[in-house]
């Protein structure tokens, strides 16, 4: 029986209890279609998250959840898929629980090309406690830490993937919702480690502090801020420094750490299916 994407979500706790105008239930939302899409079992599906707002998303979803510490969404998520082959590990985190605090555990999983997919919804600051800069906040961007301007450069969340190792990397935005589901279908059914980065709005910290209010103006930032790969590579230079190329960056076969593992140890253990 194929389950709605209703299925996959608390009902009951509807509305969510993020700002109006956050993007986070919009990625929700694009979850529960893809786990639909794939007519997953409810018990075949894990989902890990960390600390911050994005970090509240396993309360709406009625898989199986584990709710960790900050930075360490991924080591939990590692030993789960390790002691689980059979389970799909989907792993949650804001840009400060991926990249900013978790940045080493982040590098190390796609170096590793754990079977997992992390879901990294970046909206470039920690919205949950106040606003302050995170690794992706853009260079001169204004946050409650940094009323005058980041004077570093942000990371690229995708680009740190990629050159770790991951097998799947794509970036979409909150704005692109459909063209999201898509793209965590991808990376789900992908082996090894995927990632989908969603380039999200705050409209409450960092879209009031840069020039983004209402909300709606921060959702148009985002449309513009995100262009598809093959037009962003015809930019100019200089365009490009002010854009995100969107869709599937890298897509390649390297075998996961698991596969690699039994090989080396010729040890036989549960399940290998992809998650």
């Amino acid at each position: 029986m194929t389950l709605a994407y209703q299925d996959y979500l608390k009902m009951d706790k509807l509305p969510h209890m993020w700002c109006s105008g956050c993007g986070d239930g919009i990625v929700v939302r694009a979850i529960a279609e893809a786990l639909t899409e794939l007519n997953l079992e409810k018990d075949k599906v894990v989902i890990a998250t960390g600390i911050g707002c994005w970090g509240k998303a396993d309360d709406y979803f009625t898989t199986h959840a584990f709710h960790g510490t900050h930075g360490r969404a991924l080591p939990y998520a590692t030993g789960i898929k390790l002691a689980n082959p059979d389970v799909h590990v989907l792993v949650l985190m804001g840009d400060g629980d991926a990249a900013t605090i978790g940045g080493n555990h982040f590098i190390h999983a796609a170096r590793r090309n754990i079977d997992l997919t992390a879901i990294v919804v970046n909206n470039f600051n920690y919205g949950m406690t106040g606003g302050q800069y995170s690794a992706t906040t853009p260079l001169a961007a204004r946050t409650s830490t940094s009323p005058k301007g980041v004077p570093e450069p942000g990371f690229d969340v995708s680009n740190l993937a990629e050159a770790a190792g991951a097998n799947f990397v794509a970036r979409t935005t909150a704005y692109h919702a459909v063209n999201m589901r898509k793209l965590i279908v991808q990376a789900m059914t992908k082996k090894g480690f995927s990632l989908v980065e969603v380039l999200s709005s705050c409209p409450t910290y960092f879209g009031r502090y840069n020039g983004y209010s209402p909300a709606v103006n921060m959702m148009k930032y985002l449309r513009e801020l995100g262009v598809p790969k093959a037009k962003y590579e015809q930019l100019p230079e200089k365009e490009k420094e002010e854009h995100f190329p969107t869709g599937v960056l890298t897509d390649k076969d390297r075998e996961d750490f698991l596969t690699i593992y039994k090989r080396l140890n010729n040890v036989k253990m549960r399940g290998g299916t992809n998650g």
